[in-house]
């Protein structure tokens, strides 16, 4: 509950709020239950005003002792001016009326928590950098409905002028949203949230106008209609003028007017656009409906709405999708000689086979490592959908999705992620510094076998996934999780040659039986499960072209999808054989072997000249189905 001061200290924040330059005049920190409308408001006595100079600090009040709280946020005000009424709105996407300057959704912490306006720079305060009172132009201690925190208080308390601060409650709930707003004389009070209005009701009351559309995606060659309303209706003819750029998207990809007028008396014009069909695969595309110099008393009500253009000129591969597999369309792009060192060897005593194995896929001469960040980019060709070249395929769900759903932040929900087929929690590898930067192809980290945080990042073992499936698998072992109900279950070959992959690749890591409970070991089972989903499931050509894009980056193939059996070698039956990848013979000879009947149904014969056979039967899909003599 907000607490009440004497008269004479409301007094002596009186004159405190009136000697400000700029404060913050409302916050929204609390939007239940899924924060996406939250905003700080900041006011200037003087209509236009620059804030120039000034930087607004978030602060985490839960890291207090005696320090105030940790930076989690600084925003620089330079370049910003403060609107007609003296208002500027920081605020998420979806706030309304739309804010003058945007940051995340779910950015501001409930609290107890500060926000704090200084006369400084925002590189004075990198994140988790001390509270100070230097330079303190406005302090806001708020809650929600928590207790005061004293030694909080306490130290902005030192702050000179601000002797008397309350840990002010927003005092909001589901059915009810509120936000701290300020009063002119400088205490606070909780109502419901007035993003560019005066707290008082006075000013300039503005005429936010709305941008609509019927849908949201359309397809090159079709026409979309944007609507514009204005709140009230408008005393003289309106004149909107608006955007659609956005990245790749601009005045080549559409035909139509982008300046519209709501005649006077009304409240309403629709004007058309035309996506260009033209016959190039530039890709699915996002056009942005955005407000261009819209002047007093229009304001925005939304903004930046997205719409998707859809190309209609994407590419089929030649080869089939996961579920749909063709076998020896696409080749194997390894190098002449690529394994060569390995002939001759066997998983002997020694390890011989699988050292010189490591020794390939790890060569730190020419083996690079890439950043999580450029994974997307590889997915996006290295996990592209057969059927469709602006889709990704879903590994576990089996289905495609446009490149473009990629998740960046809030809700998984319909959008791709990248899923690590050996979980990073049991693997005990992480993503480094500066991993989260994409700078392409030729920017990469010198790597070895013992770089094991390099695995974070390592495409041969990340897949595009359904966020939602991602999280449901979390990092259960395979045979604990078997992907979806119903499903083909066409991505359990490639998962288990990928995790395979990683147990040659980096020392640390290791495929067991069974399933292990403690995480952060580097042990991922069921070795028997895998075995059996790398032999039921072989390598096709999604998976092949998948290795190829690979290598393209990291300059390593995964030695599974190219020669399959090298698993049996390690794992498998073949323990203890010797490897011989031999492509050519100097002499051979050929007999004649009898197999009936064809087709066959229960029973098959093999007549020759031998007393016996090594025989492997396969299915037309590719599949091992029977190995015997």
């Amino acid at each position: 509950m907000k607490k009440h001061y004497q008269c004479i200290l409301l007094l002596f924040l009186c004159n405190i709020a009136f000697s400000q330059d700029v404060v913050i005049n409302e916050i929204d920190c609390d939007t239940p239950s899924t924060d996406t409308k939250e905003f700080i408001e900041l006011k200037t006595p003087n209509p236009n005003t620059s804030l120039n100079g000034y930087v607004l600090v978030l602060y985490n009040g839960s890291n207090t002792s005696s320090t105030g709280g940790k930076s989690y946020y600084a925003l620089d005000l330079d370049g910003l001016t403060t609107d007609i009424n003296g208002l500027f709105v920081i605020g998420s996407d979806l706030v309304t009326p739309f804010p003058q300057l945007l940051f995340s959704q779910n950015l501001i912490q409930n609290g107890p928590d500060v926000a704090v306006i200084y006369q400084a720079d925002a590189t004075d305060f990198p994140d988790l950098t001390n509270a100070t009172i230097a330079n303190v132009v406005d302090i806001l201690v708020y809650e929600t409905n928590d207790p005061d925190v004293t030694n909080l208080l306490e130290f902005f308390n030192d702050a000179p002028g601000f002797e008397l601060l309350e840990q002010v409650n927003d005092n909001g709930t589901n059915a009810n949203p509120k936000s701290i707003q300020r009063n002119n004389d400088g205490t606070y009070f909780a109502a419901t949230p007035t993003p560019r209005q005066l707290n008082d009701g006075s000013g300039v009351i503005f005429n936010p106008i709305t941008i609509s559309v019927t849908q949201t995606q359309y397809t090159e060659g079709e026409t979309l209609d944007i609507t514009f309303t204005s709140e009230t209706n408008v005393t003289a003819d309106a004149t909107i003028n608006f955007t659609l750029n956005n990245s790749g998207f601009n005045t080549s990809d559409y035909t139509g007017n982008t300046t519209v007028v709501i005649p006077n008396g009304q409240n309403t014009v629709t004007t058309s656009i035309t996506l260009v069909d033209d016959t190039l695969d530039e890709g699915d595309e996002e056009l942005l409906i955005k407000f261009f110099n819209l002047t007093s008393p229009y304001i925005p009500f939304n903004n930046f709405i997205t719409v998707r253009a859809v190309d209609n000129d994407f590419v089929v591969a030649p080869y089939g999708k996961p579920t749909s597999p063709t076998y020896g369309i696409v080749s194997s792009a390894q190098p002449t000689g690529y394994y060569d060192t390995i002939d001759g060897l066997s998983t002997d005593v020694n390890s011989s086979l699988r050292n010189a194995l490591q020794d390939i896929v790890a060569d730190p001469a020419t083996v690079k490592a890439q950043t999580y960040a450029d994974v997307n980019t590889i997915l996006k060709d290295a996990d592209v959908n057969p059927e469709n070249s602006n889709q990704v395929w879903l590994v576990y769900t089996e289905q495609g999705r446009a490149k473009l759903d990629i998740q960046s932040l809030g809700s998984s929900v319909g959008k791709w992620n990248r899923e690590h087929t050996f979980p990073s929690s049991r693997g005990g590898f992480e993503e480094i510094e500066g991993s989260e930067i994409a700078d392409g192809i030729n920017v990469f980290w010198a790597t070895d076998a013992n770089f094991l945080d390099h695995a974070y990042s390592d495409a041969h073992a990340l897949r595009a996934a359904d966020g939602p499936e991602n999280s449901s698998r979390n990092n259960q072992h395979y045979g604990q999780y078997n992907g979806p109900t119903g499903n083909a279950g066409s991505f359990k070959g490639d998962v288990a040659r990928s995790v395979l992959f990683l147990d040659i690749r980096y020392n640390g890591l290791d495929i067991v039986n069974g399933f292990i409970n403690a995480t952060n070991n580097g042990l991922l089972g069921d070795l028997a499960t895998l075995l059996d989903w790398h032999r039921n499931d072989p390598p096709d050509d999604y998976e092949m072209n998948r290795n190829n894009v690979v290598y393209t980056w990291q300059n390593n193939r995964n030695p599974f999808i190219d020669h399959p059996d090298l698993v049996e070698y390690i794992w498998g039956v073949n323990v203890g054989d010797t490897w011989d990848n031999s492509l050519s013979v100097t002499d051979f000879s050929t007999e004649s072997i009898k197999v009936y009947p064809n087709p066959a149904t229960n029973k098959l014969f093999i007549s020759g000249t031998k007393q016996q056979y090594d025989i492997s039967v396969f299915s037309s899909e590719g599949r091992l189905v029977l190995t015997k003599k």
